[in-house]
């Protein structure tokens, strides 16, 4: 009976314990993620971006917050694209009518992606909106942060030009 009940035990502790494992965590290999423009039929992966610093970020039309990021992302990718900055926003949106009225209202110039399934955000661990990782040139995620707010911008650009100022 004690044996029974410690392997159902260990059992309940393993299945618990996946969801954290699976996530990607600083210090892990980013997931490489298929996605897709919204509204279109060009893929994407977030392999095809490796040697390049990139700022992942989850995101999704009724997110206030989200809202308020897209001008501090539309400054980092004018300033920092030429140093090798690539700058994804990943819409978590089921209807890409959702997120395409958001984008009239808040414009992106860096690129727009869709994961209406929701895997990606899965294999990344996304716990709030906006989520944003930066992954370093050789794909390990250096810097998580979960939401915003306009006074942590400037931090987090600290950290963008941190990770483009590392030697390849």
């Amino acid at each position: 009976m004690t044996q029974c009940l410690s392997m159902i035990l260990g059992v309940i502790a393993l299945a618990c314990s996946l969801p954290t494992a699976l996530a990607a965590e600083v210090g892990g290999v980013a997931p490489d993620c298929a996605l897709s423009a919204i509204g279109g039929t060009q893929n994407y992966n977030l392999k095809q971006f490796r040697g390049k610093v990139l700022y992942v970020d989850f995101w999704s039309s009724w997110c206030g917050p989200c809202a308020q990021s897209f001008p501090f992302l539309n400054e980092l990718h004018r300033d920092l694209k030429s140093q090798g900055l690539q700058i994804i926003g990943i819409n978590l949106d089921e209807a890409d009518e959702d997120a395409k009225a958001f984008l009239e209202q808040h414009p992106a110039s860096f690129h727009i992606v869709s994961d209406a399934a929701q895997q990606c955000a899965k294999d990344f661990g996304v716990k709030a909106m906006p989520s944003s990782y930066l992954v370093d040139r050789k794909g390990i995620i250096r810097y998580v942060h979960l939401g915003f707010r306009p006074d942590e911008a400037k931090e987090f650009r600290g950290l963008a030009e941190q990770l483009l100022a590392e030697k390849p």
